[in-house]
């Protein structure tokens, strides 16, 4: 507001969220240069017939304009691109990003611009830029070679995973800072461990997120879903969560539970303080009593991370970019800030926790778990009720299975001690066992063979 104008009044200051949220932006939308059979995401273009799929200059403007005004009071504020495949904006889209920032920031506000990427269009150009600009970019892998490509493919249906590792490599090249982003699938659930140390040991991630796929379906729609939604024939309905079946690529329930706890029976031996697992960051959040966690699948409430699509319209989550769940566009009317502090946002969050069913609401891991996210509640409890997370019965396992060293490493930060000191408890722990004691991780393999044996 301009004093002159306003009689000399002091100026209002600006309107700025009443809680911290995080913006995914889609700048293509849906639209990407693979057709990763289980990606729930590239059926979003049907709800833009005839779009160019290409955020303009004024939705862009829109994005960086008022996130930056809502975030005034932000320790920091993160501008996130996904898709889709983002980098098929080009480089000159995210130059305009800077100016944009430039323009808009508050005086010492600082922003971290951030972009997930199946990193298959990478060059040197592109990771210069990334370098030269302070650039955080996630990159999607799945794992080692077999792995990766049974499911992550282009649109010829031809394995990617060499053009992933050519794309990470020029981005290690330039000094890039990355981390990984691992779908946890039917294809390489059974492997934890033996993800886990590839994405160490081979490509080096220091920061490692693990998202389970769960692919819910109707009856009617799973023949064209387990053939991979009709990817390569244009045959692809607009996927909306709803039914309570699921695909042959989905992981199981129990099976995700394993797979976290051979990863974490590795992680905790090995590298704690070192690597840096967004699910065992959360976890021992919780053990520590705090409010602030870093997945929001396992907060209490949820609402916080809202999707952009390419021509400005706002959805309530990434996961749920459909009709219903439209709060309004960022360029019509509404701010960004309006919309995501709205009742309608609001009551979304709020239903995380007033919908758990009783199982729940009485489950000793309930203040670590917090009933998941939403879109995977459609399975019903022992007693009947329905909302269960599909994948509760991983959770249990897992979080029953951490409990003793979440707590030792609660205890040691509590006590200004570093939480490395974990190892140690392993270490005196695993001193004890013999080589044909079972296993800690539960599998019922020998220990020499299994977690005891040398490290890999």
């Amino acid at each position: 507001m301009d004093p002159g104008r306003d009689g000399g009044r002091a100026a209002a200051p600006p309107l700025t969220a009443s809680r911290s949220f995080h913006v995914m932006s889609k700048p293509t939308g849906a639209i990407c240069n693979l057709d990763c059979e289980y990606c729930f995401f590239l059926s979003k273009d049907e709800l833009y017939p005839g779009s160019g799929f290409r955020m303009d200059a004024d939705v862009h403007e829109a994005y960086i304009s008022q996130l930056l005004a809502a975030q005034r009071g932000a320790e920091e504020v993160v501008v996130a691109f996904q898709g889709g495949e983002p980098t098929l904006m080009g480089i000159d889209f995210f130059r305009r990003t800077l100016e944009l920032e430039q323009r808009f920031a508050a005086p010492g506000q600082r922003i971290l611009n951030t972009l997930q990427t199946n990193a298959t269009l990478l060059n040197d150009e592109w990771c210069t830029f990334l370098r030269d600009n302070d650039f955080l970019v996630g990159v999607s892998i799945d794992g080692p070679r077999e792995m990766h490509d049974a499911y992550r493919v282009d649109k010829g249906g031809k394995p990617t995973f060499d053009r992933v590792i050519r794309g990470l490599e020029a981005l290690k090249r330039n000094g890039v800072e990355w981390n990984a982003l691992t779908t946890v699938n039917a294809a390489n659930g059974d492997h934890g461990r033996e993800v886990y140390t590839f994405l160490r040991d081979e490509l080096g991630a220091t920061f490692v997120q693990l998202i389970p796929i769960v692919e819910r379906v109707t009856p009617e729609l799973l023949p064209l879903a387990e053939s991979g939604w009709g990817a390569r024939s244009g045959d692809r309905p607009l996927y909306l969560q709803e039914g309570d079946l699921v695909t042959h690529r989905t992981v199981g329930a129990e099976q995700y539970g394993r797979f976290l706890v051979d990863v974490f029976e590795e992680w905790a031996r090995h590298d704690v303080g070192d690597v840096f697992v967004s699910m065992f960051d959360t976890a021992l959040a919780h053990w520590m009593g705090m409010d602030q966690v870093g997945l929001c699948v396992h907060a209490r409430t949820c609402g916080d991370a809202v999707a952009l699509e390419h021509n400005g319209d706002l959805y309530s989550c990434d996961h749920y970019v459909e009709p219903n769940y439209l709060l309004g566009n960022i360029t019509q009317g509404r701010t960004m800030l309006e919309l995501v502090d709205s009742p309608r946002q609001r009551a979304f969050g709020q239903a995380k926790l007033d919908t758990l069913p009783e199982y729940c609401r009485s489950c000793d891991v309930r203040f670590a778990c917090n009933g998941g996210c939403p879109k995977d509640r459609f399975i019903t409890t022992p007693e009947g009720e329905p909302g269960l997370h599909y994948l509760c019965e991983g959770y249990q396992l897992f979080f029953r299975h951490v409990d003793a060293p979440m707590r030792v490493m609660a205890a040691l930060l509590r006590r200004g001690r570093d939480a490395t000191a974990l190892r140690d408890w392993y270490a005196a722990a695993d001193a004890k066992r013999g080589p044909d004691d079972p296993c800690t991780c539960g599998v019922g393999r020998p220990w020499a063979d299994c977690h005891g044996a040398t490290r890999r």
